[in-house]
């Protein structure tokens, strides 16, 4: 790499401007380090292309915000950041604030700033904008943003760029919408690619994209203050009491982070039976689930240390700031080494010494699995979505591309995405086009993509093992040269690091089983038709919804693992305690019924005749209502499309005969099993069909 040089005047005014930003961010006397000092000359170059991969905490914002307030200060034009999430564009207009720069966000929690945000940029009254990728890909926003911007854009700033790559671990559409943008700069002005986790392929890839004079500015990635620390494998349910027992434990406040968000949901409801009347150890679950205010709220909540914790999803990672972070779990190991370094990093950025404790279970291979094949396309699929869009002359939504396609509404929107970063189609204000662009499948590309993800859960897995040095292998995932054994993970040590310990409690396994059998679980029903090969479309008439259900084991649900395994799985006479927890649900479901149920009907959707008859048969004892059995002419086969799902339910349930047993009368309908909830919708539109009065569903498990 050659070294940027300035002329001595123009070093001088960027020193200058540079301990001014740096000041006004951490304080008097700082000043940029030799390798933030390098990549900030190198972007003051006219279409200079700078990337820089360094461990988190490293500075890498602050190498743009002096960038940008070189660049205002020289005339030059404003800065666009790419970000992607809300909790990193919050923190980075506080800190662009504070660094002296007019700085604005466009995301989906504040649309009702986006026209005076608009204005402000047009009139050049904004030092910076912060925009999420799937801003870049919208049609409305690259019409009247990026296009005032042609020409005038000071800096481009991409964060998080490994996101950017297809070998990234996010493979994440609208991000390689980047490199449109890129395409479409003035060729003068100068882009920054910043990641923390990016190995040799990645930072490779970027650099070809941003071209063939990028400067690389790599460093190294160990963490001396992180104390890296592995448990040997567990239940899901013990995972979820260590964190109950130990939590009062771990140092300062920080993330428990879930692989799902039942998960964070369940272990957030468990902690606060435990330990809801301390308030220094109060939690709260924070997933993707949540709206933008509430992130926020939640974000500060932690960052000023009012909760001990967030329970969270992957949904708060990169970019999230809160310097004395004292501790990440992680209640199951994300699927790659990059998305647990990202997630890792967030803790001990300002302080000597943070916990870092992952929690295994021999089931996450699973989960590793469909995280792996969850964002690749079926070839079968992608070539039905295209021919279903040639047969248009004008744009079509993405409903009725589901009704038409027969696929689901998130297959759909994906493939669209992946598409359009192929040029294939094209999102307008209306809704989709083909662009006529020729388009094949590459088999061969998500081969290789997939092929990625199983090495890197391979990598995980060894960490799990702990054949080697925690810290080291996070380093040598990364092709970070610098790696060597940290000496201070559970593995260099040779024990779990004071005060961890190994084990929960079976008095504390118990009490979370007993939390979490408790819990309500409500089943929405559906309220449209779908139209596609079902036929009907639009809303449920009221005459013939079936009213809120419930649930009594809700997907994986660690605290019934031993039904889950049993009964659930081979058909048998279900057990007293699930017996038991169908009444418990019942009775406190009861100030909720407009009308009690009179008569019990039992439907074995997916076959599990003796579990449905023998929850049903005690519900109808204990009530003292009467009982019916109700079974489909005809299996319907799994994980077919929503349309072809409901229209198959409609073809093999015929409420003829329990139709006496129904005429008139408020039914609990008892189902064995459902995923999308088609079968008690149709279920319950045919029972009304034939004289029922209310329905009140009761779904054995909801599975995912």
């Amino acid at each position: 790499m050659t070294e940027p040089t300035l002329a001595p005047a123009e070093a001088a005014d960027l020193t200058r401007v540079s301990d001014r930003v740096l000041e006004a961010l951490a304080g008097p006397g700082a000043h940029l380090r030799d390798d933030q000092a390098t990549a900030v000359r190198a972007l003051a170059e006219p279409a200079s292309r700078v990337l820089v991969v360094q461990a988190t905490g490293w500075g890498k914002s602050a190498v743009y915000w002096v960038a940008t307030a070189w660049t205002r200060e020289r005339g030059g034009g404003p800065t666009l950041v790419v970000s992607p999430l809300l909790s990193l564009m919050r923190d980075q207009v506080a800190a662009a604030q504070r660094a002296g720069l007019r700085a604005a966000t466009l995301n989906s929690s504040n649309i009702d700033s986006w026209s005076a945000i608009e204005q402000a940029l047009l009139a050049d009254e904004l030092d910076v904008l912060l925009v999420s990728p799937e801003r870049l890909a919208n049609p409305g926003f690259g019409r009247r943003v990026l296009e005032s911007l042609a020409g005038r854009l000071g800096l481009l700033v991409v964060d998080e760029a490994h996101a950017v790559s297809d070998w990234g671990h996010d493979f994440r559409p609208d991000y390689r919408r980047v490199s449109d943008v890129l395409q479409r700069l003035n060729p003068q002005t100068p882009v920054l690619a910043t990641t923390a986790t990016a190995n040799a392929r990645v930072t490779d890839d970027l650099a070809r994209q941003l071209g063939d004079s990028t400067t690389v500015l790599r460093g190294p990635l160990a963490r001396s203050s992180l104390q890296l620390a592995v448990l040997e494998r567990m239940d899901p349910l013990a995972r979820y009491a260590w964190v109950v027992e130990h939590l009062p434990e771990l140092p300062g406040a920080g993330i428990v982070y879930t692989l799902t968000v039942a998960d964070a949901e369940r272990l957030t409801e468990a902690v606060r039976a435990r330990h809801g009347e301390d308030p220094s150890l109060r939690v709260a679950a924070y997933t993707g689930k949540l709206d933008g205010a509430q992130r926020e709220r939640l974000e500060d909540d932690l960052r000023a240390n009012r909760v001990k914790a967030l329970i969270a999803t992957s949904a708060l990672g990169m970019g999230y700031d809160k310097p004395d972070l004292g501790f990440v779990v992680h209640v199951g190991a994300p699927p790659s080494p990059v998305s647990y370094y990202q997630q890792v990093g967030r803790a001990g950025r300002a302080i000597d010494h943070a916990s870092v404790v992952l929690l295994p279970s021999a089931g996450d291979d699973s989960v590793w699995e469909y995280f792996a094949t969850a964002t690749i396309p079926r070839q079968d699929h992608v070539e039905r979505l295209l021919a279903t869009l040639a047969e248009h002359t004008e744009p079509v939504s993405v409903p009725a591309l589901e009704a038409e396609t027969g696929l689901r509404r998130t297959r759909v929107e994906l493939m669209l995405k992946q598409l359009a970063v192929d040029g294939a189609v094209e999102r307008t204000t209306d809704g989709w086009v083909t662009t006529g662009r020729p388009w094949t499948y590459d088999q061969e590309h998500y081969d290789g993509v997939l092929a990625v993800r199983r090495r890197e859960a391979d990598i995980m897995r060894r960490y799990v093992d702990g054949a080697s040095c925690l810290m080291q292998l996070l380093q040598e995932s990364l092709d970070d040269p610098d790696a060597a054994p940290c000496g201070r993970c559970s593995v260099c040590l040779g024990h779990l690091p004071d005060p961890l310990r190994a084990e929960a409690s079976d008095e504390v396994v118990a009490g979370v089983r007993s939390v979490l059998r408790g819990e309500t679980h409500v089943l929405e029903q559906r309220k449209m038709w779908p139209g596609g090969a079902f036929g009907t479309r639009g809303r449920i008439p009221v005459e013939l919804s079936a009213e809120p259900g419930r649930v009594i084991v809700h997907a994986d649900a660690p605290e019934w693992r031993d039904v889950i395994r049993g009964p659930l799985t081979r058909d048998a006479e279900p057990p007293h305690e699930l017996r038991e927890a169908a009444v418990r649900i019942l009775a406190g479901w009861k100030d909720d019924w407009a009308q009690r149920p009179e008569v019990v009907v039992t439907l074995a959707a997916v076959g599990l005749t003796e579990v449905v008859t023998g929850v049903g048969r005690h519900l109808a004892e204990v009530g003292r209502l009467d009982l019916a059995a109700w079974s489909a002419r005809g299996p319907v086969e799994p994980d077919l499309p929503s349309a072809e799902e409901a229209a198959a339910w409609r073809g093999v349930l015929d409420p003829t005969p329990v139709a006496d047993e129904v005429a008139g009368r408020c039914v609990l309908l008892v189902v064995d099993a459902t995923s999308s909830g088609w079968v008690t919708t149709v279920a319950a539109a045919a029972l009304r069909e034939a004289g029922a009065g209310r329905v009140l569903p009761l779904v054995v498990h909801r599975r995912i």
